[in-house]
């Protein structure tokens, strides 16, 4: 009898050990990690479309061990707040417009630049390529890992005053720009009187007459409904804007190398997948916009458009560095040829 009951015993234990093998860790509570983004969330949205697929696919390849819980519509602040977050450790994962960044680290207004790149396909190249990881690389300095460049397409100018064609088209015309000297420049360059402004307060402002209109990817105008508060869609393309996947270094050292790789695999990931979908729906979009009233014009002759920021490319190559500066444009010529 005390045999069976001792049989019995060791084979309780063993089954409790294998429950507590294969139970626990899908019983475990995951670790939460938070993203932000300043747009609002929404399926046509460039920021949500490539922070929910990180987000689907940190769950998956963790088993769920970690979420990604979003925040958009600037919860956590606007960009600049959010990296000052990211580097405090304060916040886990950002996905950030490129302009804000080089506010903090220089290098990042080379993407800033008008008409660097010809077109997405060539933005994607030289991102994905060495010159890109070089840019990832500097974040670094700011105690941020940068993860990945996503997209947010190109920016085209928005206005209630005219459609723009020429460069004299914009003169006197207040556009809200970002905070960036990259940015002011250009609009100035061209005429324009340029309004700095955090993006929280564009909408309201262009609804105020506090300015008359914007710059921005067509993506984040039908998302964030400026078809309601604007009348001319001017297909300028002035600046290819990518957005910058980036965590936070103490989020990122507290993780175990195998982890790192996943987390680093799935932001290209879904960068490469929000590229594809955003290329996807831009034409659909551009229908949409008209169908809801915006009068959209194609620019005939860019030329002029490009003349008149040339300048700004030796005005910045020394906050630039010209080293970064000279990598970007023989990988843009590279790949344009």
């Amino acid at each position: 009898m005390k045999r069976n009951l001792k049989l019995f015993a060791s084979l309780a234990v063993v089954c409790l050990l294998l429950m507590a093998a294969t139970v626990t860790p899908a019983m475990a509570e995951a670790k939460k990690l938070k993203l932000g983004f300043v747009t609002a969330a929404n399926e046509k949205d460039p920021y949500y479309i490539v922070s929910k697929k990180y987000a689907d696919l940190i769950n998956e390849y963790t088993d769920g061990r970690y979420t990604v819980d979003l925040f958009g519509s600037a919860q956590l602040g606007g960009d600049s707040s959010m990296i000052k977050n990211l580097t405090m450790g304060t916040m886990d994962i950002g996905v950030i417009t490129n302009a804000p960044v080089g506010s903090f680290i220089n290098s990042f207004m080379v993407l800033d630049l008008p008409f660097m790149f010809p077109s997405a396909d060539v933005a994607h190249k030289v991102l994905d390529g060495e010159a890109g990881q070089m840019l990832l690389e500097k974040l670094d300095k700011i105690s941020i890992k940068g993860l990945a460049f996503a997209e947010g397409g190109f920016r085209h100018m928005i206005n209630n005053v005219r459609p723009v064609n020429t460069p004299e088209d914009l003169k006197g015309v207040k556009y809200r720009v970002m905070k960036t000297p990259v940015y002011i420049g250009m609009f100035k360059s061209l005429g324009a009187n340029a309004v700095p402004m955090p993006w929280g307060e564009v909408f309201s402002a262009v609804q105020q007459n506090v300015v008359d209109g914007l710059e921005i990817p067509v993506p984040v105008i039908y998302a964030n409904k400026y078809f309601e508060v604007t009348k001319h869609l001017s297909l300028t393309g002035h600046t290819y804007s990518p957005l910058v996947m980036m965590m936070s270094s103490r989020t990122w050292n507290k993780l175990s190398k195998a982890d790192q790789e996943i987390f680093q695999k799935a932001a290209i990931e879904a960068a490469r997948y929000e590229r594809k979908e955003i290329a996807k729906i831009i034409d659909a979009i551009l229908v949409d916009l008209k169908t809801e009233g915006m009068a959209i014009n194609e620019i005939e002759n860019k030329q002029p458009f490009m003349d008149g920021v040339s300048p700004m490319y030796k005005e910045f190559e020394g906050k630039i560095g010209y080293d970064v500066l000279n990598s970007f444009l023989e990988a843009r010529d590279k790949y344009t040829k």
